[in-house]
């Protein structure tokens, strides 16, 4: 068993990504960084690492990680990889702020991470991974979808700062880098009704796969079928597209929010967790 570091994002994904699309639902946030390092490096602030772990010319484990973010991790053929990768970063000093991956993944990579540098971890947030292939037909809540604007941009990055402090229990600190990016790239998009009323970001970001998030409505808005409306209509624009899935995450701690996205036709995969080292 070895480990291999990728410098080229390029070579990173010519060597990763069909076995990625072996579960390209579960693999959706991995695919959509590794497309998004070639198609947009502007958007990463410092250098990524790139990771793989195979024996016998198999994959056994994919890694990155986008500073300042956490450490993202695929599904894992045999868990001896986790400690190649923890002795990487210890071994370059590197401050990990966490492991972003499936339920057994993410918990063995943190008691791996525990053992080697005696820091320990906390469950940030229990996510869950939905799929879309076709959007369930309902009734329209008044308004009508559109593209971000320049003009919308101070109301939108108050209601990121909420969406971060609701969603994470604090406000990222690029949080105005992502929005223009956001803006810049026509990924962004609103519900109108008199106003704007909710915002939703949706893109194509993988070989035949959309995703769809951040979802935000504020809550004065809330209970009218905004959000509803806006991710129906994202969905449907990125199957349009040519996407044959669109994935995203919710909280499962938000019955609400979950009920809305399966009432569209977005059905559960899989359960990630997000840790963070304390």
């Amino acid at each position: 068993m070895k480990l291999i570091l990728f410098e080229d994002a390029v070579a990173f994904r010519d060597r990763t990504q069909s076995h990625l699309l072996h579960y390209p639902a579960e693999h959706n946030l991995l695919l959509g960084i590794q497309s998004a390092l070639i198609r947009a490096p502007e958007s990463f602030v410092s250098p990524p690492d790139l990771l793989v772990v195979e024996s016998a010319g198999r994959l056994q484990a994919v890694g990155t990680r986008t500073p300042p973010y956490n450490f993202v991790l695929s599904k894992v053929e045999d868990f001896a990889a986790l400690e190649l990768m923890a002795d990487y970063f210890h071994a370059a000093s590197t401050a990990l702020s966490g492991i972003n991956s499936f339920a057994s993944e993410a918990q063995a990579f943190a008691q791996t991470w525990q053992s080697l540098t005696g820091q320990s971890s906390l469950l940030k947030m229990h996510l869950r991974i939905h799929q879309l292939t076709q959007v369930r037909s309902q009734d329209r809540a008044q308004g009508y979808l559109r593209v971000a604007t320049r003009r919308d941009r101070l109301q939108l990055l108050q209601w990121s700062k909420a969406f971060s402090q609701e969603a994470l229990g604090d406000i990222e600190g690029d949080i105005e880098r992502i929005l223009d990016l956001q803006l810049k790239r026509q990924n962004l998009y609103v519900w109108c009704d008199g106003q704007i009323v909710s915002m939703v970001a949706g893109r194509l970001s993988q070989p035949g796969g959309g995703r769809i998030g951040p979802v935000y409505t504020p809550p004065e808005f809330r209970r009218r079928g905004y959000a509803t409306a806006c991710v129906a209509a994202i969905s449907q624009m990125l199957l349009d597209k040519g996407a044959q899935r669109c994935c995203l995450f919710t909280d499962i701690t938000n019955p609400t929010a979950n009920h809305i996205y399966q009432t569209i036709g977005y059905e559960p995969v899989c359960d990630w967790h997000d840790y963070r080292f304390v």
